[in-house]
């Protein structure tokens, strides 16, 4: 009985009991309902050993959207909390491990499968190859993440959730402060989901280098693939940083070592470089593919080539260049001095001159072009102006003199939440509206599309305007309560508002998927926006191999200047495909990671060893397994075409 004392939540209260239940009947009816219906060879064969990009693609969409929601119930959980003066809904030691969770979740398990579900079902198509490089690898990535997603969910009801917040500064994080298991949820989950973030970073850049289609020179690469490419580049370089501070922080939790301790040789301020040497290009690994998605978008609907392409290239360059020098203006309060406080204020500043480059990019691809407002040209309209409140607010942030005022204040929430969501989430929402066609073959109702936009769009002002005002009058975040005297009551309230009217968007956008699901047309052409790069080219639903026939590029708007200028895509006859076989490995590897995850974080060393040795046998198996994939004969491609409609010219 001792034993399992462990995993009894530290901080027990009536939603955790229900959760506890909710989960477990969710349980109960997936696995019954798989059962009855008998759909496990199927979901075995189709989905679970799937290497095909497209299928990963959709499986992190989903797994977005599901940590989307758990993460949004957190923020409203905290807006509820911060509603009215002495609110009692959360204590103090809940209000912690929220605040921790909504970031992680928001951050690691929502933003960035989500950005990565974009890639995988559309980098491969934009470049005109069959997959990505490595498609095992492929799905060990996306099974890794899943892992370490599902390792830091269960937290909250097995052991205990994180408390130390998103950034887990030691010695907040430390066995003296954190000492129930909540932390080291964070530190292996993290572990777990970071290294299947990294392959992927290794995976898409060599995609992009070495799978593109005749006549893609890099300067005739579409932009949201420039943007994946940088992005992946920053993954390579930050996310090892990130494994390296992991790895120390958990030794420093488990086996007593004294890395970040502020005794025997430890340097606490070790683990905030650590953290935001990879913390901060983090932001741009997030905000780049979406301001690929938005010249796509703009573009596509502005009826325009994207102004100043090679300018747009240059700023991500210099953006990526940038982010890694830029980390010390998350703490210029604790005291590395004026000097170094300087220096990181002037490298702060030059971020904002590229990005503010591609603002105006975007508005002079917009001057004079014949605009059509759907569901992703107005989420890209309602970005402009809110991210770039959100930005400049940031140039506030990153002179050092001034930040000792707005440092740690609700300011800095209205900042960071100001750019994440509209250069973020916006973005994700317009490139899954966008998208979506291809992905699913039928499109999304317009008119719920274009009310959530809009609520949504309203909901975040509301929300986080009145921060700016909270902050400034010297409203800390993550007080988890305040006194009626401070007068932050009314700011507080106003945000609760806008919050509820970003849950009704939310809602909004579900609903739009599931009317969308039952009532839209299934009679929709393969290019239903009149877009102008090549994944519009294929058919509609895509085939496993993409495309038929390998097709030849001639510029930057391939696609476009085929429809509107005769150009040539597809020139040869079929032939041959060889493709990858599916691979029950990624998924499996990925169990036995949870286990291992899991055994670390309450020191149980029997299964730790085992998993340990398990993991490595599995890459000895990788390593020496002989399989040569699989060819899709011509006679086979010509029925698949005439299928779906004929051979795309």
């Amino acid at each position: 009985m001792e034993f399992f004392q462990q995993f009894a939540p530290p901080h027990p209260s009536p939603a955790i009991y229900a959760s506890m239940v909710a989960i477990v009947l969710t349980t109960v009816a997936i696995f019954g309902g798989l059962t009855y219906f008998k759909k496990w060879g199927y979901l075995w064969r189709e989905w679970l050993t799937t290497v095909d990009h497209k299928r990963i693609g959709i499986m992190y969409l989903i797994a977005a959207l599901l940590m989307l929601f758990r993460g949004f119930v957190d923020a409203l959980m905290m807006r509820a909390q911060l509603a009215m003066p002495d609110n009692q809904l959360l204590d103090a030691q809940h209000y912690n491990e929220i605040f921790t969770t909504h970031g992680v979740v928001m951050i690691l398990f929502m933003a960035m499968p989500f950005i990565i579900a974009i890639m995988n079902y559309i980098v491969p198509l934009q470049i005109g190859a069959r997959d990505v490089a490595f498609p095992r690898l492929n799905a060990l990535s996306f099974w890794l993440f899943f892992s370490g997603a599902m390792l830091f969910n269960i937290s909250f009801v097995i052991g205990g959730s994180p408390d130390a917040g998103w950034t887990s500064y030691f010695p907040l994080a430390s066995n003296e402060f954190s000492q129930h298991v909540g932390t080291n949820y964070y530190m292996f989950s993290l572990q777990i989901a970071g290294l299947g973030t990294l392959i992927s970073g290794i995976n898409f850049a060599t995609t992009i280098l070495k799978m593109r289609a005749p006549g893609m020179t890099l300067m005739k690469m579409p932009m949201f693939t420039w943007s994946s490419f940088i992005t992946n580049i920053i993954i390579v370089f930050a996310f090892p940083v990130l494994t390296v501070a992991l790895a120390m922080g958990s030794m420093d939790r488990i086996f007593g070592t004294n890395f970040f301790t502020t005794a025997d040789g430890g340097m606490d301020m070790l683990w905030a470089n650590l953290f935001w040497i990879w913390g901060h290009p983090e932001v741009y690994i997030l905000i780049l593919p979406a301001f690929g998605l938005y010249s796509e978008i703009i573009s596509t609907f502005a009826r325009r080539n994207l102004y100043g392409y090679k300018s747009m290239v240059a700023s991500m360059v210099v953006i990526c260049l940038l982010s890694f020098v830029v980390w010390a203006h998350h703490f210029y309060t604790m005291g590395q001095g004026a000097f170094a406080n300087s220096i990181f204020s002037i490298t702060t500043m030059a971020i904002a001159v590229p990005t503010g480059v591609k603002i105006f990019n975007w508005l002079f691809t917009l001057w004079k072009g014949k605009i059509t407002i759907t569901v992703p040209m107005l989420y890209s309209m309602l970005f402009i102006p809110i991210f770039t409140i959100g930005g400049v607010t940031g140039v506030m942030l990153g002179m050092s003199a001034a930040d000792y005022q707005y440092h740690n204040t609700m300011f800095l929430v209205a900042h960071f939440h100001l750019v994440i969501i509209p250069g973020v989430m916006f973005a994700l929402l317009a490139g899954l509206t966008f998208y979506w066609p291809k992905m699913f073959g039928f499109m999304l109702n317009e008119r719920i599309g274009k009310w959530a936009a809009w609520l949504l769009a309203i909901g975040t002002c509301v929300a986080f305007f009145p921060m700016f005002i909270s902050g400034l009058d010297g409203q800390a975040r993550r007080m988890y309560t305040y006194s009626e005297a401070t007068g932050f009551g009314i700011w507080n309230m106003i945000s609760f508002v806008g919050a509820l009217a970003i849950g009704v968007a939310f809602l909004l956008i579900a609903y739009n998927i599931y009317y969308s699901t039952r009532y839209a047309s299934r009679d929709i052409s393969a290019d239903p926006w009149d877009a102008r790069t090549l994944e519009w080219s294929t058919h509609t639903p895509v085939p496993v191999y993409n495309f038929a026939v390998v097709p030849q590029v001639n510029s930057d708007q391939a696609f476009w200047d085929a429809k509107k200028h005769g150009h040539v895509l597809f020139k040869d006859g079929y032939k041959d495909i060889h493709m990858p076989n599916n691979s029950g490995l990624p998924i499996i590897m990925a169990g036995i990671f949870f286990v291992w995850g899991f055994s670390f974080v309450f020191s149980l060393w029997l299964p730790a060893i085992v998993t340990t040795i398990a993991i490595f046998a599995c890459m000895a198996y990788q390593s020496f397994e002989k399989d040569d994939g699989y060819h899709i004969h011509v006679d086979t491609i010509e029925k698949t075409e005439r299928k779906l409609g004929g051979h795309k010219q």
